[in-house]
């Protein structure tokens, strides 16, 4: 039995993450960083800080979140464009998504020495979205504890994440989160075959009139 490449990607976030928590020079040197990218083209942070996290918890939860979803959309991948080209395709969007969400914080902060911010969140956004496109009135358990419909949950996780990059000031990079969950759509619609015509056809059976 072959091994996913999600399961692959996780044990590697795994590894990379720990040994970064371990020692904080390697997570200084692989966070996203838009300042010193600016000045010292260090473009690679741009991909490595997918790879390295905050916190135990902050691993935790991505790889959590990323192995229910990721599994499920892996093998529509696969289904949907065969074998190795749907492993190939999906492993280039889950490192071009991690990439993408970090494009935004880069353009607003690259003047800012202050900002900082890591963790796989933009591409497990993007792996969450493409599963609401396939199943929008899948039900997901908000909090674990409260049933939701996913097309329900995914607007309010679009709504909520705007307003906060502009209106929070933690240490969590809600601006990655949205531009990987509209990277995540954009790029189901145009890689996908017939997930732009399934998602509105199952949207409206799904309508309780």
């Amino acid at each position: 039995m072959d091994i996913s490449i999600t399961l692959i990607i996780i044990v590697i976030t795994v590894i990379i993450s720990w040994q970064a928590l371990e020692n904080r020079n390697k997570l200084e040197l692989l966070k996203h960083s838009p300042y010193q990218e600016a000045r010292t083209g260090q473009w690679y942070r741009f991909l490595s800080s997918g790879f390295v996290h905050g916190s135990i918890i902050h691993l935790a939860l991505n790889m959590y979140v990323f192995y229910i979803f990721g599994e499920y959309v892996e093998q529509y991948f696969i289904i949907r464009l065969g074998g190795t080209w749907g492993r190939i395709l999906y492993l280039l969007f889950y490192l071009a998504a991690i990439i993408v969400a970090d494009i935004p914080t880069y353009l607003k902060h690259k003047d800012n020495p202050g900002f900082a911010s890591v963790g796989a969140s933009g591409a497990v956004s993007g792996i969450l979205f493409i599963f609401i496109m396939i199943k929008p009135w899948a039900i997901l358990q908000l909090f674990f504890i409260l049933p939701i419909p996913a097309i329900i949950a995914g607007i309010a996780y679009l709504v909520y994440s705007s307003w906060a990059s502009k209106n929070r000031h933690d240490r969590i990079d809600h601006m990655a989160h949205f531009y990987g969950a509209l990277f995540g759509i954009i790029f189901a619609l145009l890689a996908l075959p017939r997930v732009g015509s399934e998602f509105i056809s199952q949207l409206i059976r799904g309508i309780p009139f």
